[in-house]
């Protein structure tokens, strides 16, 4: 998820490390963990395939300079497969990748955002639909906290019908 967000975000404008963990924090923090334990080596990473590149560096207040980064056409493509693609993961996993790319829709095309709406508001169905749990609470706390957890589920179902109805109405638009 952390690469998927980092080329999103690297898309947007050229940016060095710590102003990269900043706009990942502020954006993302509700979905992953952001830490320069990461995302330093992560850049490294994705610059030795190519994916983004150091386009200048920035003279810093010590003697070494800051490399900024560019995302390259082998980095957008790469974000285009991880933006289309489903991988199995847990629940919170699944809705936290949904989000991060949710919040990057503007670079896909209408069909691309519906299919990607159309599969999560399939997803959220499908969970809603399994209530198994109910049946194993052993106490009120937990079954209290379990039908707060089917609330929100509730509100995503309608706020994905929601987008999709926009999506929908933007390609009947063009």
């Amino acid at each position: 998820m952390l690469e998927l967000a980092t080329l999103g975000i690297l898309q947007r404008e050229p940016l060095h490390g710590y102003r990269l963990k900043q706009h990942l924090e502020l954006f993302m923090g509700s979905c992953i963990s952001v830490n320069y334990g990461s995302i330093y080596p992560l850049l490294k990473r994705l610059e030795e395939q190519g994916a983004i590149a150091a386009v200048e560096e920035e003279e810093g207040e010590t003697s070494s300079g800051r490399k900024i980064y560019s995302v390259t056409d082998l980095g957008r493509d790469r974000w285009r497969q991880k933006m289309l693609e489903h991988p199995q993961e847990s629940w919170v996993n699944s809705r936290s990748r949904f989000l991060i790319k949710f919040s990057f829709f503007s670079y896909l095309q209408p069909p691309e955002r519906i299919k990607l709406l159309e599969h999560r508001l399939m997803v959220c169905k499908l969970r809603l639909e399994s209530r198994e749990i109910e049946k194993l609470a052993p106490d009120s706390y937990q079954t209290n906290v379990w039908h707060y957890a089917m609330q929100v589920l509730e509100g995503e179902i309608l706020w994905i019908v929601e987008q999709l109805a926009k999506e929908r109405n933007i390609g009947t638009i063009n």
